[in-house]
């Protein structure tokens, strides 16, 4: 996973330059003001600060979009272009105006990295680690702004600190920056996928896995091109095929799914559970919507899974490590990564290899296919096609080499298909692919006798076996009209780039899972925003003033403004650890946890400093109290609220909207953000300071309730089997509602 990692240290460098901004401005307006004369035009000062905020703001309503468009990798090198010329024209900067469009330069290439890398990262980045690694940008923010910090007190110490060197310097590490995203990232495997870019995507997956075989998680990142669908839970029972079923036309059972293994020749046989609702796994457990009716029920559906699936890691599945891929069908069928889309046009007449032989049913031609059948009722009235044309999905070699395929897809999951058939309104059979994301429940054997015990559970006692969790939807690329011709070629599958042709659509903002994430994301940045920590932010060096390290920092010598640099810098160097801690715990413990714990905290800490200022305990003991508040909020507020919110926004959306939904919240994000950084003064002026923070304890208070009620758990999970959860979890919620 070292390529991943490295890729998404490269990106974070994007924040970093974010972190780095918004210290040296905070650090340089002081001589700004002087130059200029601006005490008496506040107006003009403060809108040197917001100018960037506006710009990120106007960047943002279209980044998600052109993003969707062009790439990920574009995006951020017009970032990177963008910091380094607001950084070049800051240093020249005759006059104040010349000073605001390079302000507002500086913002469009904030908004730019703040809404995309944590994007990009969430689309690279292994489950496993994925919420370490999009910690990233937070860690890297925080560190920018400590390099600046102590940047920005060295020029202090000088004779005639230099405003425009403080600002300029910014162009230096923009350049190492757009040299990383122009020579260094790769573009994200998920969005070339959804272009139908096949071959470059198997290259990037095979970069940042550093294997070869990504087989598994390229038929995982096609799946994700779709939007919506019927999506349900099932669960299986599965073992050798001699324990589960006889050896005889599986057709006749049509409950029953034919899964081979590493070994040749070994078979398995999948059987759903009788007698459990659709949503099996959570009605163990209970109704999906809680018993007191307030959790939403996707939240419970989340933690019940991982209430219930073993920490598996990337492990993956005792069972079956080493699926083929289901792309690979047939003798001469090109496999899903050679799908790209300059060869679209010379296959769409060909056929396939297996359709034009006999002997297609022997078992001896299926000694290593991923899902095996018998011909279907279909089949069987269609003539000349035969078992090979929609079901025979091979692997060429199950036991090692470049053409074989793991479909261990990360976090225990596996990715599989079936073939179901219905009887149709004429009489006649109607059959499809479904898609088929499995993650194992237990081990062989070891939970033998609660198995046997569920309804429809009635496996041998002496049998080998495994039970199975099962998220059952249509595939992305199965097409209804294909298999509706009398000949259809291969597995009635379309090209991904023919699935993603339609590009992004408004109208897959109202399916009930992104409208679902829609409200977890934008609720998250809104209570963010409105949690307190631009006001804590903004008082923290009048607060350690107050405490009585400015007054010692004098006596060494600093004037006051260097003493408010370090101790600002200072300030943001306890953040680190506390991040640090965070990029630990953030996949272990999971983000929805890291918030549940870390937001009461918040809370404390500001109740605190409402008794400090209304309280006199003492001199000493108030600026003590003061003190320990404000170091208690950012460390807790950094290891929660400041990077939860943007990872998960990163990983709640299908692929094919993830862009303009990130830049929606990222959107929220900006205009909540300039709604604080005005309202502050004014909210000072009426309420004053212990007002304020009371106010921010109780939207505390809000965003808890939120998270516990709204905010699943998204940890290990791949970020298609999230959207997947999202979309069967908004269906049961709107139906639990409807039932209330």
């Amino acid at each position: 996973m070292s390529g991943a990692v490295l890729v998404a240290i490269a990106a974070a460098v994007g924040n970093l330059l974010q972190g780095w901004d918004n210290a040296t401005i905070a650090a340089s307006v002081l001589y700004i003001k002087r130059e200029f004369n601006l005490e008496s035009q506040p107006a003009v000062e403060g809108l040197i600060v917001a100018m960037s905020l506006i710009g990120a703001t106007l960047v943002t309503t279209c980044s998600g979009a052109v993003a969707d468009w062009i790439g990920r990798r574009p995006m951020l090198i017009i970032s990177s272009v963008l910091y380094f010329l607001s950084g070049i024209v800051m240093l020249w900067s005759p006059n104040v105006y010349i000073l605001l469009l390079a302000r507002l330069l500086d913002g469009l290439g904030i908004g730019l990295a703040v809404t995309l890398v944590p994007l990009y990262i969430s689309e690279t980045a292994p489950p496993e680690i994925r919420g370490s690694l999009n910690t990233l940008p937070q860690f890297a923010g925080s560190g920018g702004m400590f390099l600046s910090y102590c940047m920005v007190f060295v020029l202090s110490l000088t004779e005639a600190p230099s405003w425009r060197l403080m600002l300029g310097v910014l162009s230096i590490p923009s350049l190492v920056y757009f040299a990383l995203t122009l020579f260094f990232l790769p573009e994200s495997p998920r969005w070339l996928v959804s272009k139908g870019r096949m071959l470059e995507a198997k290259k990037v997956l095979q970069r940042l896995r550093s294997r070869e075989d990504v087989s598994g998680e390229m038929a995982l990142l096609v799946e994700g091109l779709g939007v919506g669908g019927e999506t349900s839970f099932e669960e299986y029972i599965i073992g050798p095929d001699n324990d589960l079923v006889d050896d005889h036309d599986l057709s006749v059972d049509k409950d029953k799914i034919k899964l081979y293994g590493t070994e040749q020749g070994q078979s398995w046989v999948a059987r759903p559970v009788t007698g459990q609702s659709t949503i099996g796994l959570v009605s163990r457990h209970g109704s999906m919507a809680s018993k007191s009716g307030i959790v939403d029920p996707l939240v419970t559906l989340f933690g019940s899974v991982h209430e219930k699936l073993p920490d598996a890691g990337s492990k993956g599945s005792m069972l079956f490590p080493h699926f083929g891929s289901m792309f690979s069908v047939g003798g001469n069928q090109p496999r899903h990564e050679e799908w790209d889309e300059e060869s679209i046009a010379p296959r769409e007449g060909d056929d396939y290899a297996s359709d034009a032989g006999g002997g297609g049913d022997s078992d001896d031609n299926l000694h290593s296919p991923l899902i095996s059948r018998q011909t279907t009722s279909i089949e069987k009235g269609m003539g000349p096609t035969n078992h090979g044309s929609l079901v025979s999905m091979r692997n060429n070699s199950l036991l090692g080499g470049d053409q074989g395929g793991s479909t261990e897809i990360g976090g225990g999951w596996q990715l599989a298909w079936k073939w179901s058939e219905r009887d149709g309104q004429d009489g006649h059979k109607e059959g499809g692919f479904k898609r088929i994301f499995l993650h194992q429940e237990g081990v062989p054997g070891s939970r033998r006798e609660s198995i046997v015990s569920i309804p429809g559970g009635d496996v041998p006692a002496d049998s080998e076996f495994i039970q199975a969790t099962a998220l059952v939807s249509q595939p992305a690329l199965y097409s209804r009209d294909l298999i509706q011709q009398h000949h259809p070629v291969g597995p009635a599958m379309v090209h991904p780039a023919a699935a993603s042709a339609k590009g992004t659509s408004w109208s897959d903002l109202f399916e009930p899972g992104v409208k679902h994430a829609l409200v977890v994301g934008v609720g998250l940045q809104i209570l963010q925003q409105f949690s307190g920590i631009n006001g804590v932010l903004y008082y923290t060096p009048q607060i350690l003033e107050q405490a009585g390290v400015g007054v010692l920092l004098s006596n060494l010598g600093l004037s006051s403004a260097s003493a408010s640099l370090l101790i600002s810098g200072l300030t943001t160097l306890l953040m680190l650890p506390s991040i640090a801690v965070a990029m630990r715990l953030m996949d272990i413990s999971g983000r929805r946890t890291l918030l549940l714990t870390t937001i009461p905290v918040l809370i404390l800490s500001l109740v605190i400093l409402v008794l400090g200022s209304l309280v006199n305990f003492g001199s000493v003991v108030n600026a003590a109290i003061s003190t320990g508040s404000v170091v208690i909020y950012f460390c807790s507020f950094v290891m929660g609220f400041g990077p939860v919110p943007n990872i998960l926004c990163a990983e709640i959306f299908p692929t094919r909207v993830r862009g303009l939904c990130i830049a929606i919240c990222a959107l929220t994000f900006w205009i909540c953000d300039i709604i604080v950084t005005y309202s502050l003064p004014v909210l000072l002026k009426s309420v004053g300071l212990s007002g304020v923070f009371g106010m921010y304890a109780v939207v505390c208070v809000i965003a808890w309730i939120f998270v516990f009620i709204k905010v699943p758990e998204t940890k290990g999970m791949p970020l298609e089997v999230i959207t997947e959860f999202f979309a069967v979890g908004a269906k049961q919620a709107a139906a639990a509602a409807k039932d209330n």
